[in-house]
């Protein structure tokens, strides 16, 4: 039986921060305030595409595989703010790559797709329908903000993060994956008009996202809680034989109200909310090149991660680490930094909510 390991990975962080104190400067709000409810201290805001994010997080992961891109037979692209419907984004950051003979789709649960597009590779690899695949989970939810919701506008950062499937006869990779959708939940998270309907409709666009928080966290413990006892059941598995767990980073309230109810210390969790807020389809793969970088991932590791997302999807996972836990080598491939401040790259987003935020824009000679 053949197996998808993980052997190569890559990330991409916008260099360009807003922190808590600068977000006070726009809404009413404070750094006290928002790190209390959420456990978010800054986030990254990108001046690129979401395409452009994503190609430079999988060469990266490619040059951490040793992989050539013509080799590559797939890729997945999860995302929720994709550049466009039609085409699919995947295929942009295919050309971009040179993988020539790579298939490419895009794949939206929210922020479950980079997980379910990691599901979706491994069960083709196990099947032999192919051997390699680049998976990413790349966001720009900073587009989405509106401003004049101090509830939510703060909860999101932008990002992205690849991994490299290969085929293997090793038993590594995701051994098990539960996906899911909880019932009746759908309209608590959800951005309206973000799309093709009314398929007429010419006027202005005006995003506002729909977040109920109390609903969304009652249902995102539920169903993340069903999936991973799904999987630790189908893997003959319990909580202490979990070495490490790397959870979709939402909120810290339900990061640690799930490790409770698992009694899952938290010294095994991986925590990086305070860093990049709610990255959506970015936010696991981050979380994880981040632990493989600070030497938190060791060969064989026993991981758990678990996800939820508008729908409310959701879905939990069992990965087997292999032996490598370092890089073949490394991507010199760079993006030129943004020549201005956060203020700078979204004052168009401001004035189109109606915040006055020309006070905090640069003044450059």
């Amino acid at each position: 039986m053949k197996y998808a390991e993980i052997t190569g990975w890559g990330s991409y962080v916008p260099p360009l921060l807003m922190t808590n104190d600068d977000m006070s400067k726009i809404v009413d709000t404070s750094d006290e305030w928002i790190f209390s409810r959420s456990g978010i201290k800054q986030r990254h805001y990108a001046h690129v595409s979401v395409g452009k994010m994503a190609w430079l997080a999988c060469d990266r992961a490619l040059a951490a595989a040793g992989v050539d891109p013509e080799d590559i037979d797939l890729i997945i692209l999860g995302s929720t703010t994709p550049e466009e419907i039609c085409p699919n984004t995947a295929s942009y950051i295919k050309n971009e790559l040179g993988a020539k003979k790579a298939a490419a789709f895009d794949l939206n649960s929210a922020c479950t797709s980079w997980f379910y597009g990691v599901n979706v590779a491994t069960d083709m690899i196990k099947a032999g329908s192919i051997k390699k695949a680049l998976v990413v989970g790349s966001e720009r939810i900073s587009l989405a903000m509106d401003w004049q919701k101090r509830e939510s506008c703060f909860l999101f950062g932008d990002g992205a993060g690849a991994v490299v499937l290969e085929a293997s006869d090793k038993k590594v990779g995701l051994l098990s994956s539960h996906m899911g959708c909880v019932p009746d939940s759908r309209e608590c998270l959800h951005l309206p008009s973000w799309g093709m309907s009314p398929l007429h409709w010419t006027g202005d666009i005006f995003i506002s996202l729909n977040f109920e928080g109390q609903e969304i966290f009652k249902s995102a413990v539920r169903g993340m809680s069903d999936s991973i006892s799904h999987v630790l059941e189908q893997e003959g598995l319990t909580a202490e034989d979990i070495d490490l767990f790397i959870p979709h980073q939402a909120n810290m309230r339900i990061i640690q109200t799930l490790a409770k109810r698992l009694n899952f210390p938290m010294a095994k969790v991986v925590v990086r909310i305070d860093e990049y807020a709610n990255t959506s389809a970015a936010s696991i793969p981050l979380a994880l090149c981040d632990a493989i970088a600070d030497g938190t991932v060791k060969p064989g590791m026993t991981i758990l991660t678990a996800t939820f997302g508008a729908g409310l999807t959701c879905g939990a996972g069992i990965i087997k680490w292999g032996e490598r836990v370092t890089a073949k080598t490394i991507s010199e491939s760079e993006i030129p930094e943004y020549d201005g401040s956060v203020f700078d790259l979204m004052a168009d987003s401001f004035a189109h909510y109606g915040v006055d935020a020309q006070h905090l824009l640069t003044k450059n000679p």
